[in-house]
C-alpha cells in the first residue's frame, strides 16, 4: 500500500460512526477541483514521506473500542495491488471499513464486495457520461462508471454516490442524466466546490462563474430529487 496521509480520528467521514481516514497516493484521475493534488501529481506524490502499514495499524490496535471504523481513500484506492489484504487486516481487528472510490475500477469493487471487506462504499460521480472526459481530465472507458454504479447498487450493504459542483462540468441537463444514471440510489449528495482549498488546476477556476450559488445548488438538488430516494446538498 502506497499510503501518503493518515488522519487519526474523523467524525464526518464514515456515517454515523468515529473513524481514521487512510490516504492512498496516485490516480488515474486529474480532476481540477481534487483537493489532494499532493496524492495525485506523481511528481508531487513523490515527495511525501510515505506512512507505513506498521505506524497505522500500531495506532489501531490502542483505539480498538474507541473508534468505530476505517476511511480508505486518495487518490484512488482500488489501483493498490494490494488493498484487498489490507483491509482483511483491518476488519480482523473488528472495524468497519468505508471505502471512496471513483468508480473506474468496477472489478475491484466487485471482488472486494463480494469477499465481504467493504461495509460503505463512497463513489463520486463526476459528470454525466458525455461530460466525463472533460471532469476526470483524460479519456478511458466511461462503461466502467456505469457498470460500478450498478455493481454498488446490487451489492453494497450501504452507499452513497456523491457529486462536486463546478461549472461547466454539471449543469442542469446533466444533473438530470445523472439522475438517470442512479435511479433509485438511496442516499445521493450534491457537493458545492470549495473556494479555499488547494486544487489540482487552480487555473481552471479563474473565472468567478465556475462555482454555484446557494439558490443555483437548490435548483440541481430539485432536478434531480425525483430520481433517488435521498438527495442532500453537503457542505
Amino acid at each position: 500500500m502506497k499510503i501518503g496521509g493518515f488522519q487519526k480520528n474523523s467524525m464526518i467521514d464514515f456515517p454515523g460512526l468515529v473513524a481514521s481516514v487512510v490516504f492512498t497516493t496516485g490516480c488515474n484521475f486529474v480532476c481540477p477541483y481534487c483537493h489532494n493534488p499532493d496524492l495525485v501529481d506523481q511528481a508531487k506524490s513523490r515527495e511525501i514521506k510515505p506512512i507505513g502499514k506498521e505506524e497505522i495499524f500500531a495506532f489501531l490496535n490502542k483505539r480498538q473500542g474507541l473508534i468505530d471504523g476505517v476511511v480508505i481513500t486518495g487518490g484512488e484506492p482500488t489501483l493498490q495491488p494490494d488493498l484487498a489484504q489490507f483491509i482483511r487486516d483491518i476488519k480482523a481487528l473488528g472495524f468497519r471499513v468505508k471505502l471512496d472510490t471513483n468508480g473506474s475500477r468496477p472489478e475491484i469493487i466487485k471482488s472486494l464486495l463480494e469477499k465481504g471487506l467493504v461495509d460503505y462504499i463512497a463513489m463520486d460521480i463526476k459528470s454525466n457520461l458525455d461530460g466525463y472526459y472533460l471532469a476526470a481530465g483524460r479519456r478511458f472507458d466511461v462503461k466502467t462508471v456505469s457498470a460500478a454504479i450498478k455493481i454498488i447498487m446490487a451489492q453494497a450493504p450501504a452507499y452513497e454516490f456523491r457529486t462536486t459542483c463546478v461549472k461547466p462540468l454539471i449543469d442542469q441537463q446533466k444533473m438530470e442524466d445523472i439522475g438517470a444514471m442512479i435511479k433509485g440510489a438511496k442516499h445521493y449528495f450534491l457537493q458545492p466546490c470549495s473556494r479555499n482549498v488547494a486544487m489540482l488546476n487552480p487555473s481552471f477556476f479563474e473565472p468567478e462563474d465556475r462555482f454555484f450559488s446557494n439558490e443555483e445548488m437548490l435548483a440541481l438538488k430539485a432536478t434531480v430529487s425525483p430520481w433517488v430516494n435521498n438527495c442532500s446538498i453537503r457542505h
